[in-house]
């Protein structure tokens, strides 16, 4: 269970392009990414309801051609409150037959053009590629 840490880098509006944009392209120096999923609490939450997770952690899957361990370094190190795991194309295939509460936030931007119309600040999905 996640804690709350307000002191940490949590909210949606910093979290996402930094996701999607910086982190994304850190990773891809290392392994392309072809997919990038949100889990937990938030997954389950609708963004309506985010206030109510304000302070905690963004759990985040990231598909690679091989698993990387020691991702805090691009992530808790920069205070970004981000459990990051990044698997193999394997494992996120058993991950995907198990687990109900995955949503996609790369390579389709549904979810941010879902979430751009409950802010007021508009995030630029065109940055992401």
């Amino acid at each position: 269970m996640s804690t709350v840490q307000l002191a940490m880098i949590w909210q949606p509006e910093k979290v996402l392009p930094y996701i999607l944009h910086e982190l994304k392209r850190t990773v891809e120096k290392i392994s392309p990414v072809h997919k990038i999923y949100l889990y937990g609490s938030r997954a389950k939450t609708p963004i309506t309801d985010w206030n109510t997770l304000d302070g905690k952690d963004w759990d985040i899957i990231m598909v690679c051609n091989f698993p990387i361990i020691n991702t805090h370094i691009w992530t808790t190190a920069r205070n970004y409150h981000v459990d990051l795991s990044i698997i193999s194309k394997q494992q996120a295939d058993e991950l995907l037959k198990h687990n109900k509460y995955l949503v996609e936030l790369f390579p389709s931007d549904e979810f941010i053009r879902h979430f751009n119309n409950h802010e007021n600040d508009s995030l630029k999905t065109e940055n992401y590629d």
